[in-house]
Parts: structure tokens; sequence; C-alpha cells
């Protein structure tokens, strides 16, 4: 498995005034699977996401990418796995504004310190997947919403990840952007990703190979 969880608990604040987003919840995906993670509101389904991205820690449980326990890494080893082997689509796209599209694309690679001529071709590569080559100059808000979340797709992809996380991406899409986003996703499998979408939309639910469904914070059976 590329990516595995078992028993995750995640608890903000103590005592009394302590939440349980998340209890006991385990997880697995495959190379090249495309994992939807879907619940009501309030359910645990970006919090679990953001356990297996590694941008929180758990209470208590573990979580295993490609076989490292991440516990077991410092804040600066995991900010460089991030870096290097996941990518990430936000509903709100997280773009730079005063960035250009080619910029946003490459951020991950600058912050990483790579020079522009280990990058440049990865980079003109996800803008063509994503039908963005000729925009690469133009800021965010010098383009349209899907075209936003399409350079938010190539930034996840430039850097060919392992693994792609995405936290509800077509929610703020009509259905023919939404459609065409979750079609990004679905070819990047195809390249061995592993795609694990948080969604709240039966239509893109049924788009991934298969759906884990949350609970208030635990793992249900999918309804019939």
């Amino acid at each position: 498995m590329i990516l595995e969880a078992k028993g995750l608990t995640k608890e903000f604040g103590s005592g009394e005034a302590g939440v349980v987003a998340l209890r006991e919840v385990s997880f697995r995906a495959a190379e090249g699977e495309f994992v939807a993670i879907t619940g009501p509101s309030g359910s645990g389904k970006s919090t679990l996401l953001a356990l297996l991205a590694g941008l929180e820690r758990p209470s208590s449980g573990e979580v295993w990418v490609n076989g490292r326990p991440l516990s077991g890494l410092d804040d600066a080893e995991l900010s460089r796995m991030r870096r290097r082997e996941l990518g990430f689509v936000f509903q709100t796209f997280n773009l730079v504004p005063v960035l250009t599209l080619e910029e946003n694309v490459a951020l991950p690679f600058l912050l990483d310190g790579r020079a522009r001529g280990a990058w440049s071709a990865e980079v003109t590569a996800a803008l063509e997947a994503v039908g963005l080559a000729h925009r690469r100059t133009h800021l965010p808000d010098q383009v349209s919403v899907g075209e936003r979340q399409r350079a938010a797709i190539a930034r996840a992809l430039a850097q060919r990840p392992r693994i792609l996380f995405a936290d509800e991406p077509t929610g703020s899409l009509d259905s023919q952007r939404g459609a065409a986003t979750l079609q990004l996703l679905r070819l990047a499998t195809g390249n061995g990703c592993t795609v694990v979408m948080v969604t709240h939309d039966p239509v893109g639910a049924a788009s991934a190979d298969r759906a884990v469904h949350l609970r208030d914070g635990a793992v249900e059976d999918p309804p019939c």
C-alpha cells in the first residue's frame, strides 16, 4: 500500500471543552487508486485528509506513506516530503495572487530551492496537460474560476507526486467544470498517482474507484 493509516484519532482541545473530530479511523490506498472520502458536513472528512497528508498530527494512531511512518519525521522532514512526493488541490485553489500561473505551478520547486532548469519542462508539461499553456503569464485574477482550478491541479501534478490529495476540488465549480476537474484527477491515476479526494458530491464520489464514508468522525458502511 502506498498510503495506510491505523487507529487515527484527532481531538481538538481537552477535557470537557475537547472535541473529538476523528475516532479510530483506519484507511488504505493502493498505488494508482482513486479513493473518495465522503460524508456529511462535520463528519471528519477534511480532518482525515489533513492527517493522511501530514498537515496535522493525530492525537493517536499512525500514518504510513510509502512504508514510512509519519510519526518518525520531524516538521522539516514532513515539509520536504510534502513538497517532493505529495500534491494538493484545495477548494480555494491557494494560488498566490502576485505570481503568474506559471510561477504558481513552479512554486513547490522554488520553495525546494531547485533551479529553473530542473523544473521548467515539468511545469510546461503540467500547464499543457490542463490546457493553460497560453495563460502561463497571466495572474490568477486575470483568468476564470475554472482556469484557476486547472492551475491548482497543474501545480499539484507538476512534481509527479506519488499521492495527490484533493479537498472538495469541485465544490466551487459548475457541473461542466467539475466534470473536467474529475477527469484530470482520473488521468493522474493513469501515471500511477494515487488520488485521495474529499467530496460531498455524489457525482464526484461515483468517479472514484471506491468511497470511504465517514459519519461523526468514524467510518460507516456505505449507504444502500
